[in-house]
C-alpha cells in the first residue's frame, strides 16, 4: 500500500481544511516545494497535490507550483483541483503531473471523463469519489449530488476506470479515523478496483487497518502536519 502525503494549496501555501470548509483553514508551510522535498527525504515516492483555489475557480491556478515540484523532486504526483476541460488536463500533464484526479467533473460530465480515460489511459486518470454519507460531494465539497457512491464507482469501472480516491468529506481534516467500514464494503463489492483511502487517517493504527483491508494507498495530510503521526512513524511507513 502506498503512503501518499498530501499538500493542499491556497494562495501558493500549504494548508489544510477541516471538513472541506474553506472558513476552517490552517496554513502549515509557506513553501510547497520545501514540503514536498521533505516528504521525499523521508522516503515518499508519491504526492497528492490539490489546487484548492482551482477547485473553487473551476480551472487550475497552481500549475507553476506543480511544475516546480515535478522539476525538483522525483515524486509521482497526482494533481487535482479545477481540471474541467481537456485543455486543462493537458496543461497539468505538461506541468509534470503523473496522474490527474477527476473529482467534481467526473460527477458532472461523465462523457468527458470517459474520453479522458480513453485518451490518456486509465493509469493516468484517477476518479475522485468524494463522498458524504452515501452520496457523491461536488463543487469543492460544497454540494451533494444525487449519485450514490457505489453507483458512481460501478459506472466508472464499466467505463474503464481502475483507480479511485475515496475521500470521506465528513472526516477529512477531523483526525477522527478513516471510514474503514465503507472501504471494507467497497473492497468486497468491487474487488478489481484500486481504492485509495483519504480523509481521517490519524494514527499508524489507522494505516495498518487500511493496509489489512487491501487498500491500494492511503493519503495522509493533517495527521502529518499536526504530529498525530510522528516523523519517525511516517518514515517507517514510507520505507516499508
Amino acid at each position: 500500500m502506498y503512503i501518499i502525503p498530501a499538500i493542499d494549496l491556497i494562495n501558493g501555501a500549504c494548508v489544510r481544511l477541516t471538513g472541506g470548509d474553506f472558513a476552517r483553514q490552517t496554513t502549515y508551510a509557506a513553501d510547497p516545494l520545501a514540503q514536498a522535498q521533505y516528504f521525499e527525504q523521508l522516503g515518499a515516492t508519491h504526492l497528492h497535490l490539490v489546487d484548492l483555489d482551482g477547485a473553487r475557480a473551476r480551472e487550475p491556478r497552481q500549475l507553476p507550483i506543480l511544475e516546480r515540484i515535478a522539476r525538483h523532486t522525483k515524486l509521482h504526483i497526482d494533481f487535482g483541483g479545477g481540471i474541467q476541460t481537456t485543455a486543462s488536463a493537458e496543461a497539468a500533464f505538461a506541468a509534470g503531473a503523473a496522474q490527474l484526479t477527476a473529482g467534481s467533473i467526473a460527477a458532472r460530465e461523465p462523457a468527458l471523463v470517459g474520453e479522458w480515460l480513453a485518451r490518456f489511459g486509465a493509469d493516468r486518470i484517477i476518479i475522485g469519489a468524494d463522498f458524504k454519507g452515501e452520496h457523491i460531494a461536488v463543487s469543492a465539497w460544497t454540494e451533494q449530488s444525487d449519485q450514490t457512491l457505489t453507483g458512481f464507482i460501478g459506472t466508472y469501472l464499466a467505463a474503464g476506470a481502475t483507480t479511485f480516491i475515496c475521500t470521506d468529506v465528513s472526516r477529512d481534516g477531523q483526525l477522527q479515523g478513516p471510514a474503514t467500514d465503507t472501504y471494507s464494503a467497497l473492497r468486497q463489492q468491487f474487488p478489481t478496483a484500486q481504492f485509495v483511502a483519504s480523509g481521517g487517517v490519524t494514527t499508524v493504527a489507522d494505516v495498518t487497518a487500511l493496509r489489512e483491508l487491501g487498500m491500494a494507498g492511503a493519503i495522509i495530510g493533517k495527521a502529518i502536519y499536526e504530529g498525530t503521526i510522528t516523523e519517525a512513524e511516517l518514515r517507517g511507513e514510507l520505507q516499508r
